[in-house]
């Protein structure tokens, strides 16, 4: 969170850089502390210092830090400039390049990339280095140059960005149609029971933090959540986790990672969703050691878009693009195998 030192006159535009409607069971919490839960990367510090200054409004009244959020209040935190990720500054990053032509390229990005500024990450992402190699990328519906779909940024593999209009509105359409095909592989905590399984569960925000999204089941979930629908694979089991590989049906936030965890296989080391814990095994000093070296080599969730395929929107050709595991996951995974057959005696 980055607070505008300037304070607003009366006269001045206001630009929304945060909205939050507290959920119907919330505790009185002061807003400090309830912002904290809900902007990544911000801390108490600023969000004072924007209370302070009269950035923080609840239900349209500015707020100071101390004021006591209660159920169904609108919180927003306003400023007198743009939200950054709206500044695309270009800048000159090296790019993956899988395939290029003159409607479209495949990149694979790797992890611990971002794909669009958001708070927080303001430079160094995909798409400031798209914009730097490529001029007039096509704008989607939020406003982000070529972008057709995006994974996280602790994710690696492919994506393909669009380079004209037409191929914006049919490759988004793709999409939308569940036409494309995408295939991720995923290691994930214990040993998973089938084969071959379906998750299905409307996928949300977490009412409670916010920079989480959850499963959401029952009469309202079409309320609280979307659709979503991923269907897995069991590649290798290795012990006290499993190797995956899993086909999205649907692209929500966090999809994966949210539905594995669901059904209690939480990726290897997901810090946001607990993954970065020994969820399965020994209690053993030397397995403890064994897991804090996986977690060193693979300081991320174990998670990476293997396979992309999609029909050109120009020549109607049905592409497949294939990017192989980065070496932090296959050397994570080649340390499990051994472990394994250790296991196994």
């Amino acid at each position: 969170m980055d607070v505008d030192n300037t304070l607003p006159s009366d006269n001045t535009d206001l630009y929304e850089h945060y909205h939050f409607t507290a959920v119907k069971g919330q505790q009185p919490l002061r807003i400090d502390k309830y912002l904290m839960n809900f902007i990544e990367n911000a801390t108490r510090t600023k969000i004072q210092a924007a209370a302070k200054q009269g950035s923080i409004y609840v239900n349209g009244v500015a707020v100071k830090s101390n004021y006591k959020v209660k159920p169904f209040d609108e919180v927003k935190v306003l400023f007198t400039h743009p939200p950054y990720e709206n500044l695309l500054t270009p800048e000159n990053i090296s790019i993956d390049i899988v395939y290029e032509d003159d409607e479209l390229l495949v990149v694979n990005k790797p992890a611990g990339m971002v794909v669009h500024p958001g708070h927080g990450n303001y430079s160094g992402t995909l798409i400031n280095g798209l914009i730097f190699h490529f001029h007039n990328l096509p704008k989607n519906s939020d406003q982000r140059p070529g972008l057709v779909h995006r994974i996280d940024k602790d994710t690696s593999g492919l994506l393909v960005v669009a380079k004209t209009e037409q191929s914006m509105v049919h490759l988004s359409k793709q999409f939308f149609d569940k036409t494309s095909d995408r295939d991720y592989i995923a290691l994930v905590w214990g040993n998973v029971e089938n084969d071959k399984g379906t998750i299905e569960g409307h996928i949300g925000r977490h009412p409670k933090n916010r920079l989480q999204n959850t499963v959401f089941e029952g009469d309202d979930a079409d309320q609280k959540g979307k659709p979503a629908i991923t269907h897995y694979t069991v590649l290798e089991r290795l012990g006290y986790v499993t190797l995956l590989s899993c086909k999205l049906e649907t692209g929500r936030t966090h999809q994966i990672r949210v539905h594995l965890k669901h059904i209690g296989h939480t990726l290897f080391n997901d810090q946001r969703y607990g993954g970065e814990r020994i969820l399965k095994g020994t209690t053993f000093t030397k397995y403890k050691q064994f897991v804090d070296n996986c977690f060193k080599i693979l300081p991320r969730q174990a998670l990476h878009a293997k396979t992309l395929a999609f029909t050109h929107p120009k020549s109607g050709e049905r592409l497949s693009f294939s990017a192989n595991l980065p070496n932090d996951m296959e050397q994570c995974i080649n340390k499990w195998r051994t472990y394994s057959k250790h296991i196994d005696g």
